[in-house]
């Protein structure tokens, strides 16, 4: 029983039926009413059926009698990030999600997720994972083991974590074994999909390969990143700038060993003993507006590096978002062993 059948219930359930429901939910026990054709019509907690006896209800009566009439709830394709965190904030924890139809198609729980952003996902895996041979042989660098479960295993339960649930995989090396770890997704209440590169497409062009995205915002990462990334800061700061894409950096210094002479025209203007510059680089993780994918060119070699330089040569807003929780790029064996030591020490 997915989320939704857990949450849903017909309003000509009589109230002994919704108790054990209830029951069953625990911690959790907040059912959504529907009608003969599944649209949402109302909700129903055991405090609705406490106030509904007092008032001289009986158990043996339909719940729609019980059940508070305009429930909150948001409309897919239509999400306002600034309910969702109101509601959050206002302790609001189960919502419903209807469609079109008013049906119910997906229940978020704030007591087991973090957000719910209107954004499509891909997560490269096509990589050979060369600089990690010979763990890489018979094993793609995504399902090496950190801790307790595979690299790009975090990085989709992180996604989930934010409510983003569409998510595409793209793979090519070992890609099968991907694909027979997560299947369709339907274990972690997601949709995967895999897209398979024929030949190397860079570190973006596989995202041309896909035609079926649902939202109006689009997140790529790397399936290699051990991060605990806020993606809702950094979906809502891109939107609260009017950005077309925002690229997730990570702080990078330079110390120089040196005394440093600064000047302008041969005259010297500045000592700088031993400086410490910091430069940001890109961490692989990027949100942008669906129109952006015009920008990248069908069955091509491409980087996420020349879409930013596509969309800046066209004047687009690119803006960065800087990590300030934990990153970790898993490139190469001494990234592994440090990330074995560091999972014990993350807050996701």
């Amino acid at each position: 029983m997915n989320i939704v059948e857990r949450h849903i219930i017909s309003q000509n359930t009589l109230v002994l039926g919704a108790l054990e429901r209830m029951d069953a939910l625990a911690s959790d026990a907040t059912l959504f009413v529907v009608d003969d054709l599944f649209r949402l019509v109302g909700s129903l907690t055991d405090g609705d059926i406490r106030r509904g006896l007092m008032k001289g209800f009986t158990v043996d009566m339909p719940i729609s009698i019980f059940s508070k009439s305009q429930p909150k709830y948001l409309r897919r394709g239509s999400v306002n990030i600034q309910d969702v965190k109101t509601w959050r904030d206002r302790n609001i924890k189960i919502i419903p999600i209807i469609d079109h139809d008013d049906q119910i198609v997906d229940v978020i729980n704030f007591g087991k997720q973090i957000s719910y952003l209107p954004i499509d996902a891909v997560i490269m895996a096509g990589g050979l994972g060369s600089r990690l041979l010979p763990l890489t042989l018979e094993t793609p660098k995504p399902l090496l083991i950190v801790g307790k479960k595979p690299i790009i295993e975090y990085n989709i339960d992180r996604l989930i974590a934010h409510g983003i649930k569409k998510i595409n995989i793209t793979v090519k090396y070992l890609g099968e074994k991907i694909v027979d770890k997560f299947g369709d997704g339907s274990d972690k209440n997601a949709n995967i999909q895999y897209v398979f590169e024929e030949e190397p497409l860079g570190t973006i062009g596989a995202v041309s390969k896909i035609f079926d995205f649902t939202n109006e915002y689009i997140l790529v990462m790397n399936s290699d990143l051990l991060t605990n990334i806020d993606l809702e800061d950094m979906f809502t700061t891109m939107v609260a700038n009017d950005g077309d894409m925002i690229v997730a950096t990570t702080p990078y210094q330079v110390k120089v060993p040196y005394g440093i002479v600064e000047s302008t025209n041969g005259l010297i203007t500045e000592l700088r003993e031993k400086p410490t510059y910091t430069y940001y680089s890109n961490a692989g993780i990027y949100i942008f507006k669906k129109e952006v994918l015009n920008y990248i060119p069908k069955e091509c070699y491409f980087n996420a590096t020349d879409l930013m330089q596509a969309l800046m040569n066209d004047k687009k807003k690119v803006l960065q978002f800087p990590i300030l929780g934990y990153w970790l790029d898993i490139g190469r064996h001494e990234d592994y062993a440090k990330a074995q030591v560091d999972i014990n020490h993350i807050r996701f």
